[in-house]
């Protein structure tokens, strides 16, 4: 699919084999705050449970999302992060699979910018627009704020969140 973010300095490549530290390292920042409660873990431990289920996790996605993109958020040809993205999710609509950014760059609009990018591609193709996201995730707010509405709770932790043409 082609989809190219509204802001200048933002592009999108496809995942390559090499892209894999980084993506480890995008995925670790993510779970930073649950590594902090461990303390009785090494570092090298934390940094085997990280991969071990940045592993998972990608393999996951790489079988049951067929046919969908897998992309590098670059920013002046950096790698800031990652989107995976299915635009046609099960035949009902579009679904953003993991947006991630590594720290320094969150909060800074770029995040935000991408998901409206992908709200008026919805719009334009008259779709919704789904996430899943966990129930502590601050980028929760994020998503309430841009229109997206709670459709479903998996385990108390994971909120499935709908974006919907209201015309």
């Amino acid at each position: 699919m082609q989809f190219k973010p509204a802001h200048p300095e933002i592009t999108l490549r496809s995942i390559e084999p090499q892209d894999m530290p980084s993506l480890l390292a995008m995925y670790g920042s993510t779970r930073k705050q649950e590594m902090d409660q461990l303390p009785e873990w090494t570092s090298a431990m934390k940094l085997a449970f990280i991969t071990s289920q940045f592993e998972a996790q990608h393999n996951h996605y790489q079988k049951n999302y067929i046919g969908a993109d897998f992309w590098v958020i670059c920013q002046n040809n950096v790698a800031i992060g990652r989107l995976y993205f299915h635009e046609n999710f099960q035949g009902r609509g579009m679904r953003i699979i993991d947006i991630t950014l590594l720290p320094p760059y969150r909060n800074r609009g770029i995040g935000s910018g991408i998901i409206n990018d992908l709200i008026k591609l919805a719009d334009q193709r008259e779709r919704g627009l789904s996430i899943h996201v966990e129930s502590f995730n601050p980028a929760k707010d994020l998503y309430t704020r841009l229109g997206f509405k709670k459709i479903s709770e998996t385990n108390g932790v994971y909120h499935l969140m709908e974006w919907k043409n209201t015309i």
